[in-house]
């Protein structure tokens, strides 16, 4: 099979942790758009869930940082934060080790990538499975992109791990789901905290609709860094997931800047 749906969404831990200091009309939707991506993969027939996400220093640190990596257990656990500050239960996740070996495989063809048999999940991942999959019952491939400790994965490659994700999807007979989970411009854990260059936003979620790649590559971490923080380069995911879509066209269900999640809120998919 092949892929049978592709979308982003947003993971700040305020989504859930700060849930009842948020703008409730804003929250309600944000929430409403997260279960209509959860209906869509449902009703895709999925049979697993790749999540492509930045971790947060939770598994990797600057002693050994990967470019990519995916995961290859049979369960995981998570979140590894406090569950009653995060307001999500510490869990297990199914995994599917068979099919992530057959599909780490495959991408190691093109693209080198590290594998673990060990993930815990932080916000990243438990945050968008809290609403994706509320009952933990489709497997889940995590795979990590570096977005956090310089040098950072280039967003060429980034680009190169999404078609070899899709080439990998397109050779198992498993019907494979993807979601991309990111900030756009954000400055987590440090005094900016809460801000957000919603017109830096708007203009990136722009060129990812429309799939343009060269728009979506012309960043420099430089400018990034500058313009949407050190969270903007969180953006590689969605760059991953917009280059397995191959070419198609995204819509954008939802964006908000809510900044007691010290992120915009957002929620999109492709037209596979």
């Amino acid at each position: 099979m092949s892929l049978v749906y592709a979308g982003i969404c947003s993971h700040g831990p305020g989504i859930t942790a700060r849930a009842d200091r948020a703008d409730p009309v804003l929250r309600d939707e944000f929430y409403r758009n997260f279960d209509l991506m959860r209906k869509d993969i449902v009703n895709a027939g999925a049979d697993a869930l790749i999540i492509i996400a930045a971790e947060h220093f939770a598994n990797f640190f600057m002693n050994n940082m990967p470019a990519f990596c995916v995961g290859m257990a049979e369960e995981y656990e998570g979140p590894i934060e406090d569950p009653e500050w995060l307001k999500i239960a510490r869990t297990k996740v199914p995994g599917n080790s068979d099919l992530s070996g057959r599909i780490i495989r495959e991408m190691m063809q093109t693209v080198d990538v590290a594998f673990s048999e060990e993930w815990k999940f932080d916000h990243g991942i438990s945050v968008p499975l809290n609403f994706l999959t509320p009952d933990y019952d489709l497997p889940i491939i995590p795979m990590n992109i570096n977005c956090q400790g310089p040098p950072l994965t280039p967003l060429h490659r980034a680009w190169e791990f999404g078609e070899a994700i899709r080439r990998a999807c397109d050779a198992v007979s498993e019907k494979i789901a993807i979601v991309g989970t990111g900030g756009i411009s954000h400055w987590p854990a440090t005094p900016d905290s809460g801000k957000i260059n919603v017109e830096w936003d708007t203009k990136f979620l722009a060129r990812f609709a429309r799939n343009d790649k060269q728009g979506m590559l012309s960043y420099s971490d430089e400018e990034t860094y500058a313009d949407a923080g050190q969270g903007g380069y969180e953006i590689r995911t969605l760059i991953a997931t917009a280059s397995a879509a191959r070419g198609s066209k995204a819509n954008i269900h939802f964006f908000e800047p809510i900044p007691v999640f010290a992120t915009s809120a957002f929620c999109a998919s492709f037209e596979l």
